[in-house]
């Protein structure tokens, strides 16, 4: 048996806090070819996200992809990055904050609240690491991923589990499975559409697009395509739009396999020479504007609706730091938390049992 990583030094005298773990996607360090293939690399290897035989998929990933993609995809970057680093990243590093500050008028007991990344940095392994050093003995993690995929949110849980197996010290984990449904996620969407419509006025239709995925995942089991739909329909719901006045759609298809249908692009060409007016486009799928939403979505589904005879076209922003999301994932993180952390939660008591604890435990032969 190989020996287990020690998690921290352990001492009988901290007093233990709990962990909220945000998993995102990740991002490149820089809108660069040389950033980008290291960070395809790792995205593209992960067997969660590429189903196919290995053998075939390691000859078109190291001989094509690596050697093609990435110079491509930091010309997309370089066209949404900001002062600040990649719109991802710097919108996931404000909503941690943001919660966190949500979370202190909530919650009395010590806590801790990171970011980590699925790919790139910052890593799920240093966050993990940054909280056992901070003593958190019990961690929630919360993929920021509503609905559930076995590409995003599983791949999330994985990232956190090949960390765990490295550790002797392993922290007690919850973690969340999706919020697709969740009143407080739903509430948070129709207010970010009625806040632009507010603005801007009511579109002729709203095209809610996900994020696409191979048709087979639907086949075999994968409950990403019902979740998407339900989604939209409370969306819709809570907007009182009828069945004609908003579709669904699945963006960024990748290869030659079938994938979840009607495609983004296909349907925007449609509704281009269907000589619409207007449309607004949302993507309720992501916690936080990137390279898909701001230069797939707002860059070129424009030009492909427009360029079909469509008129205007909105994109409306991801909830980034939107206030009703914060609170969002402030409400949906208490309730995964139940029993873990508590209001009445007295500091100077508790220091004192933690010292009794430590005088104990030395009298019967501890160094900590």
């Amino acid at each position: 048996m190989h020996s287990k990583t020690p998690a921290n030094e352990f001492s009988h005298h901290f007093l233990p806090k709990v962990g909220i773990l945000l998993i995102n996607l990740g991002t490149p360090d820089a809108p660069t070819g040389k950033a980008l293939r290291p960070y395809l690399k790792q995205f593209l290897s992960d067997r969660r996200v590429i189903e196919i035989p290995r053998a075939i998929w390691w000859f078109i990933l190291n001989v094509i992809i690596l050697n093609v993609r990435p110079s491509k995809s930091a010309e997309k970057y370089a066209q949404v990055w900001t002062e600040d680093g990649s719109p991802l990243l710097v919108h996931a590093r404000n909503q941690t904050k943001l919660l966190a500050g949500f979370l202190t008028q909530r919650i009395a007991s010590p806590f801790q609240v990171e970011l980590g990344m699925s790919y790139g940095n910052p890593s799920v392994e240093s966050a993990i690491q940054n909280l056992i050093k901070l003593q958190c003995d019990r961690i929630l993690v919360f993929p920021l991923y509503p609905q559930y995929a076995a590409s995003s949110t599983g791949s999330a849980l994985d990232s956190v589990w090949r960390v765990l197996m490295k550790l002797r010290n392993v922290p007690a984990i919850r973690s969340i499975r999706h919020y697709h449904d969740h009143p407080a996620y739903i509430n948070a969407l129709a207010n970010s559409v009625k806040d632009h419509w507010k603005i801007n006025g009511k579109p002729e239709k709203l095209v809610i697009s996900f994020h696409g995925v191979p048709r087979y995942t639907l086949d075999k089991g994968d409950p990403y395509h019902c979740e998407c739909h339900k989604t939209a329909r409370l969306l819709a719901e809570a907007l009182n739009l009828g069945k004609e006045d908003y579709m669904v759609c699945f963006q960024s298809r990748f290869g030659k396999a079938e994938w979840l249908q009607p495609y983004l692009a296909s349907s925007l060409k449609e509704l281009g020479k269907m000589k619409l007016n207007r449309i607004d486009v949302l993507c309720p799928g992501f916690s936080s504007d990137c390279l898909e939403t701001l230069e797939e979505i707002a860059i070129e589904g424009k030009h492909i609706f427009q360029s079909n005879g469509g008129g205007q076209y909105f994109y409306i922003p991801s909830l980034n730091e939107n206030e009703a999301w914060i609170s969002a994932m402030c409400t949906i993180a208490l309730e995964n938390l139940q029993g873990w952390v508590s209001q009445d939660f007295d500091h100077d008591q508790a220091s004192k049992v933690a010292e009794l604890i430590q005088v104990r435990a030395k009298a019967m032969g501890a160094k900590n």
